[in-house]
């Protein structure tokens, strides 16, 4: 009778903290649309999300595996839920999708996990420019940082900044209209592989980032603020698992901030 007491108190001990568990991710889901808000400039109308896109635009996501969420790599097909993996990528182009019918877009998910900046450029021919995209999206940065500091790159942040400067130069020199998305690349400490002592190094990156988006005056997505936003409302665990890749909820912060910070 005592072990049997002790099995149900146990039982019941679970099912509360997953109830507890259930009702805060909830809560901060439900604060996801508030938390982009408070991050992003809502200055822009009502219909700047049409007037950023236009009829037949090639939309195209580039980065590493954040973007990238595990897609398949053999068609690479555009609008395609296999080719998009099941990130923040997906669920953007989902709802650009949606929302837009008219516009018949075109998108594509490029990323590929590892990569740093002189990986994209490797490869920028085949996944970029051949696509001629309208409008290119860039996550990049975080393992330009992580691999250096875990020894298998010798990058600096100097190198971070001349290689993605001359990444953006010869985009803008082979396709001089398209529009420019450059995404903040983000961390959050108090998680697996991230604690407090990347917050300073890191920065430099980030703050590369946002001068390169002013110097070829881009769409800046600030995610590093959106996740430090988010960390306020759950644990920095819910957003993101190791403090790099989002988790579901992390992507659907994302997405969300992607579409805001392009009036969508």
């Amino acid at each position: 009778m005592f072990i049997q007491s002790i099995i149900i108190f146990v039982m019941n001990l679970s099912r509360r903290n997953f109830i507890q568990r259930a009702a805060a991710g909830s809560a901060a889901i439900a604060s996801i649309p508030a938390i982009v808000s408070s991050c992003i400039s809502n200055e822009k109308k009502a219909d700047a999300g049409q007037s950023f896109f236009s009829k037949g635009d090639t939309v195209l996501f580039q980065g590493d595996s954040i973007t990238d969420a595990g897609r398949e790599k053999q068609r690479e097909l555009p609008n395609n839920i296999r080719s998009f993996g099941a990130g923040y990528a997906f669920i953007a182009a989902s709802e650009l999708l949606r929302k837009m019918p008219d516009k018949e877009l075109v998108i594509y998910n490029r990323g590929i996990s590892g990569n740093k900046v002189f990986q994209l450029s490797d490869r920028w021919q085949k996944d970029c420019l051949d696509l001629k995209p309208s409008v290119l999206s860039i996550l990049i940065g975080v393992n330009d940082y992580w691999h250096m500091r875990n020894g298998n790159y010798d990058g600096t942040p100097e190198i971070y900044e001349n290689d993605y400067r001359e990444l953006l130069k010869r985009t803008k020199q082979e396709l001089a209209d398209v529009k420019l998305i450059i995404c903040e690349p983000f961390i959050l400490p108090e998680t697996r592989a991230v604690d407090e002592s990347w917050v300073n190094p890191f920065s430099h990156y980030q703050e590369i980032a946002q001068r390169l988006s002013d110097e070829f005056e881009t769409t800046w997505i600030p995610f590093q603020k959106v996740f430090t936003e988010a960390a306020k409302v759950a644990p920095a665990v819910f957003w993101t698992e190791d403090g790099v890749h989002p988790s579901m909820a992390g992507c659907q912060l994302m997405a969300e901030a992607w579409l805001k910070s392009v009036g969508v």
